[in-house]
């Protein structure tokens, strides 16, 4: 999804997951972003070796409560900034138990929205910290593909498109029932304000699983 070039506007050539940031140093920085490295030397991405893009929509991102692994991953080279983004498509965005975002892989469902988050350029190593954060090994949530749009502006109304980038949705085993549990109308952004109500893992109820959590969720009346 390419702006449309003019007379003086040239097409802005696509993202790639080997791509450093891509704004200036000042540029989008919130909450917890001081350590966040600005350019990488050809030994260091060398070291790194194959990165990837991920879009974050909810917790990971700057100002919420799991922000903290991606500045672990800034100190140790493992993560870079790239920019403000969004969905190139319309996905539903939801909040499942304790306020926990959630992106659901149905694209083009009535009441959803092109999602606003921010994308990161993340080694194998750190992609392996993220995994696990997502509990992609136990269902939690599943890595895939989304096509996705950096905003060049703050006003969106440049927009870059990117290759290669994933997200973490919700996984297919509870997808559709969390569309309809949410009364099929999801968010254009996990802000504070649609936060608002979020426990931390750690303050939630220990006697269930977080599936068991969600199932109860998916079951319960709204």
């Amino acid at each position: 999804m390419q702006t449309q070039p003019n007379a003086s506007t040239k097409p802005r050539p696509k993202l790639s997951p080997s791509v450093g940031p891509c704004l200036p140093a000042n540029r989008h920085m919130g909450a917890g972003t001081e350590h966040q490295p600005t350019s990488e030397s050809p030994a260091a991405a060398a070291a790194a070796g194959k990165r990837t893009l991920v879009f974050t929509y909810g917790t990971l991102k700057r100002g919420f409560s799991n922000h903290g692994l991606l500045q672990d991953l800034f100190l140790t080279g493992d993560a870079t900034f790239i920019g403000a983004a969004s969905t190139a498509s319309l996905l539903p965005l939801v909040c499942g138990p304790y306020r926990v975002p959630f992106l659901l892989n149905l694209p083009g469902s009535v009441g959803c929205h092109r999602v606003k988050g921010e994308l990161y350029s993340v080694t194998a190593r750190g992609l392996a910290r993220l995994d696990e954060l997502e509990g992609v090994s136990r269902g939690h949530y599943e890595r895939l593909p989304v096509e996705v749009v950096v905003l060049a502006a703050e006003d969106a109304a440049e927009q870059v498109p990117v290759d290669g980038a994933v997200a973490y949705y919700a996984h297919r085993g509870y997808a559709a029932e969390m569309w309809a549990r949410s009364g099929r109308r999801g968010h254009a952004e996990y802000s504070p304000a649609v936060a608002a109500g979020y426990v931390r893992r750690v303050d939630r109820p220990q006697g269930q699983t977080f599936l068991e959590q969600i199932r109860v969720f998916v079951s319960s009346q709204s």
